[in-house]
């Protein structure tokens, strides 16, 4: 990544009068259990934080929680490297300052995201230790960004469900609640975001992967416009319907993530739509105010069942979210979306698509070590989560794409009828609201009430945001989704900032409490044998040229 005599030479400096390169403010102090992006990059500067410091308290927290003490099982495998990289971004940081907006940000990618130096496994068996040789376009431009990848998490195998098991990675619990279910099909990014494994986490989402996740951990979770993200390295479910997106403990992280990884990808031409749309910084769009004025739509039918008592408890919350919009300053009014239980008896695309998209993803990259080179292969090698066996056997067997007519027949009517309706439906609004899941988290082993209304956004390919909306009586998450229209992620995120700091809702699992160590304090101003050394290293210079720029 860096020179490496020049980045020995700092390394050894930097271990010998850390202290003495950066100029500290007596009070400074870093809590990890409040870390974000920008909190992040304030104790790089004030020389209270190092990366290598900050990395190795993240791994200290997934030692302690992931696999023991409550074991939440969220995490498929870290980085090896992430030390040696954190290092690096020591060096980098000493020599000429940040190497981006994301500088040493830890990031937890589902494991079906691709990593050069880590393996994209799906969560099977069937793709255990696959090297995939390249980073997925998002990973690449996260690193471009100074972001640090530290871990690879657990999902639904291949992405498919509402619940985080698979053959390789095993059952991801919900750390609010062990007994209950972290979401799927990122419920391990959700997870491990919510226990304070990583600040940003990345999911996919084909009909709700992202923000179900993202509903039962208290988290934000943005499903983008299908076209503003690349999906190009991501395991593939459906193209039609996957996107790729952010998801933290806070709107800000999600805009500063959403800023750096958006954008056009040749190897991807569906992000050829995304020209001329993407803003330089959606953090920009991030006003306390942003509710005052706002004009925001319900859709009752859009909520779960009111004689499912579960329901009935994500229902109460959902309302109490609404009064505080209003009390925020925004104008809340009932509307109807037309053709809404038309839209909602489409079925999701995957069933067409995996084996397709899956086979040509597969091909496209080294064969793995267990041999398989497409979904028939996996099916025969038995390397897979049993109780997926038929939902792999009957996307085998489907009729091609191309040939099915059913298929190509809700492929020409889906998107036109959906689009449609929900632009009908937003007319003279800045957004739609509803919850993110009908139900709050289920127990494991128990129905999940999950409601359609998640399948509105990968339906018509428009963005949606979940918001922590506040928790049930019992103690459970709850989200509050905005969706809006193509390329609006801007509004989105502005309404959703504002009710979040106008509520602060979210709050910490007790399952996953800080470790000792995990205030960091102020390192103490630099002798004046220490700044000499660094200044005669050209280091201290270098850092006030940049003071002065």
């Amino acid at each position: 990544m860096f020179q490496s005599i020049r980045r020995t030479t700092v390394l050894l400096a930097s271990q010998a009068v850390v202290a003495a390169f950066t100029p500290t403010i007596a009070s400074a102090e870093f809590v990890l259990s409040t870390a974000t992006t920008s909190n992040i990059q304030s104790a790089f500067s004030s020389g209270t934080l190092t990366c290598s410091g900050l990395t190795q308290l993240y791994l200290n927290r997934i030692e302690a929680y992931d696999k023991q003490g409550p074991a939440i099982n969220s995490i498929i495998a870290t980085n090896p490297n992430a030390l040696s990289i954190a290092a690096e971004l020591d060096a980098a940081y000493a020599q000429s300052g940040p190497v981006g907006p994301l500088h040493c940000v830890p990031v937890v990618l589902k494991d079906n995201f691709d990593t050069v130096d880590m393996p994209t496994t799906g969560g099977a068996l069937a793709l255990e230790g696959f090297f995939t040789g390249s980073d997925a376009f998002q990973v690449q431009k996260l690193r471009e960004a100074g972001a640090l990848i530290l871990a690879k998490s657990n999902l639904s195998e291949f992405a498919f469900g509402f619940t985080s098991d698979s053959s390789l990675g095993g059952l991801t619990l919900n750390p609010y609640d062990t007994t209950r279910n972290s979401g799927g099909s990122s419920g391990g990014t959700g997870a491990a975001i919510a226990a304070n494994f990583g600040v940003i986490g990345f999911g996919t989402d084909t009909g709700g992967s992202i923000r179900v996740p993202s509903s039962f951990n208290s988290l934000v979770g943005l499903r983008p416009t299908i076209g503003l993200t690349s999906r190009s390295g991501i395991i593939p479910l459906a193209l039609t319907q996957d996107v790729g997106g952010p998801m933290a403990r806070t709107v800000a992280d999600v805009a500063a993530a959403l800023s750096v990884v958006a954008g056009f990808d040749p190897k991807d031409p569906v992000t050829e739509g995304s020209i001329g749309k993407v803003p330089e910084d959606y953090t920009e769009f991030l006003d306390k105010d942003g509710l005052k004025g706002a004009k925001i739509g319900v859709d009752r039918a859009l909520f779960g069942s009111p004689t499912n008592p579960e329901s009935a408890k994500t229902t109460a919350v959902i309302d109490a979210a609404i009064a505080e919009l209003e009390a925020l300053g925004a104008e809340v009014v009932d509307i109807t979306i037309p053709n809404l239980a038309e839209i909602l008896s489409f079925p999701s695309f995957s069933t067409f698509e995996f084996k397709r998209d899956l086979n040509a993803y597969l091909a496209e990259r080294p064969v793995p070590p267990s041999g398989v080179r497409d979904l028939e292969d996996i099916i025969e090698s038995g390397l897979f989560l049993e109780s997926q066996r038929n939902a792999y056997i009957t996307r085998n067997n489907v009729t091609p794409p191309e040939e099915n007519a059913q298929y190509q027949q809700f492929l020409a009517e889906r998107p036109v009828i959906t689009q449609a309706s929900l632009l009908q439906a937003l007319t003279g609004l800045d957004a739609i609201v509803y919850p993110s899941v009908a139900s709050p988290p289920n127990v494991i082993g128990q129905g999940l009430a999950s409601g359609s209304a998640n399948r509105l956004s990968p339906f018509s390919g428009f963005p949606a945001l979940s918001v922590p909306a506040g928790f049930t009586e019992d103690g459970l998450p709850v989200g509050l989704e905005f969706l809006g229209r193509a390329y609006d992620e801007g509004t989105l995120l502005k309404l959703a900032y504002a009710f979040e700091q106008g509520t602060q809702f979210r709050r910490d699992p007790l399952t996953t409490p800080p470790l000792p160590g995990e205030t960091v304090r102020a390192i103490p101003e630099p002798s004046t044998v220490g700044a000499i050394a660094l200044a005669g290293m050209g280091l201290i210079g270098s850092r006030r040229k940049r003071q002065q720029g």
